[in-house]
C-alpha cells in the first residue's frame, strides 16, 4: 500500500495543449512506461471531438493497443453521452478505459466558454452520462475553477461543496477539485479539502492543480496536510487549457510529476513510484515533445537525501 495515489496526466491533459500531433505508437510507449514506473492511475486519452482537440482522434486506436494491467486504471475524459457510448463500445470490444471523467465548471462563465453549455445543462448532461455508463467504469467527477474563475474572479466555496455533493448523489465517489488557473492558496486549499473530507466522507477528493504562479507544490502540501491522498500531476509540468480553447494567460501547466514525487519521497511519503524509472520516462517525455520541459528535478536530479 502506498501513502498517496498519483495519476499521471501527461498523455491527456498534457498533450491537449500541444499543437504538434504525437504518433499513437509514441503515446502508447509513454503510457506503458508510466505504468511500469508505478503509477496506479494514468490519464490516457479523451473521447473528444477531433475537430476541437485533434490530438485525441486516435483514442480508440490507442486504447486498443494498451495491454490491461492489474490494479492500473486508465482514464479517458468524456464530454457528453456520445463519448461515454464510445467508451462502452470499446469496452465491449475487449479494450478501452476502466475509468472515465465527467466535468463541471464551478462558474457559469467558464462553463459557457469551456463546455459550451450552461451549468444547468451540464449537470443534466452529467446525469445522462452516469446513466449511459451503466456502472461499468470508475467515475471521476471534476469541478473546474474550484478556487477561482478567470472570467468571474472569486468562486463561492459553498457552490463548490454543493457540486461535490451533487456528484456524490449521482454515485460518483471520486471528485477532483481543480485549481485551473493557479489562484489557490495553502489556506484556501486546506479549508476546502478539509471541509470535503469532514462533511462529505462518501467522496474521495482528488487534487488537480495548475502551477500557473509557482504555487502548485505548496498547495499540494496543504491538501496532503488536510488529509488528501489522491493527486494529479504531469511529467515536465505540461498541460493546461486545450490548444484551441484558451483562457487565462501565461504559463498554465500541471504540477510537475518529477518535482512532486521527489518532494514526497524526501518527506518519507511512499508514492509507489520507481524513481529511476521515473527519471528515464521524464527524458522520454522531453524527447517526445522535442524541447526542455519545466521540471526542476529533471534539470537538477533527485533529492540526494532520499533514503
Amino acid at each position: 500500500m502506498t501513502d498517496v495515489v498519483l495519476c499521471e496526466c501527461f498523455a491527456r491533459d498534457g498533450l491537449q495543449h500541444e499543437s504538434v500531433m504525437i504518433p499513437t505508437s509514441r503515446k502508447r510507449e509513454l503510457i506503458e512506461q508510466f505504468a511500469d514506473a508505478g503509477f496506479a492511475r494514468v490519464e490516457a486519452t479523451s473521447y473528444s471531438n477531433p475537430a476541437v482537440i485533434p490530438q485525441f482522434a486516435d483514442a480508440s486506436e490507442l486504447l486498443a493497443s494498451l495491454p490491461r494491467r492489474e490494479r492500473v486504471f486508465y482514464k479517458a475524459t468524456c464530454a457528453n453521452v456520445r463519448a461515454v457510448e464510445r467508451a462502452i463500445v470499446d469496452l465491449e470490444a475487449g479494450f478501452g478505459a476502466n475509468e472515465i471523467s465527467l466535468l463541471v465548471s464551478a462558474s457559469e462563465s467558464h462553463s459557457q466558454k469551456n463546455l459550451k453549455r450552461s451549468r444547468a445543462d451540464q449537470w443534466a448532461n452529467i446525469a445522462a452520462m452516469v446513466q449511459a455508463a451503466q456502472g461499468r467504469f470508475r467515475l471521476i467527477g471534476t469541478v473546474s475553477v474550484a478556487f477561482g474563475c478567470p472570467f468571474e474572479g472569486a468562486v463561492d466555496e459553498q457552490q463548490v461543496l454543493a457540486d461535490v455533493e451533487a456528484f456524490g448523489r449521482l454515485g460518483v465517489a471520486h471528485v477532483t477539485l481543480g485549481d485551473t488557473t493557479g489562484v489557490a492558496t495553502p489556506h484556501s486549499v486546506r479549508r476546502l479539502f478539509g471541509t470535503v473530507l469532514q462533511e462529505l466522507p462518501e467522496v474521495t477528493p482528488i487534487a488537480h492543480f495548475h502551477d500557473t504562479r509557482a504555487t502548485g507544490l505548496v498547495n499540494y502540501l496543504a491538501a496532503l496536510e488536510a488529509g488528501t491522498r489522491y493527486f494529479d500531476c504531469a511529467f515536465g509540468g505540461v498541460g493546461g487549457h486545450p490548444a484551441k480553447v484558451k483562457y487565462g494567460s501565461g504559463f498554465t501547466g500541471n504540477v510537475s510529476t518529477e518535482d512532486w514525487v521527489s518532494l514526497l519521497e524526501s518527506m518519507g511519503v511512499n508514492t509507489g513510484i520507481d524513481l529511476q524509472k521515473m527519471m528515464a520516462v521524464s527524458a522520454l517525455c522531453e524527447t517526445a515533445l522535442g524541447r526542455e520541459l519545466h521540471s526542476r528535478v529533471a534539470r537538477s536530479g533527485l533529492n540526494p537525501l532520499i533514503t
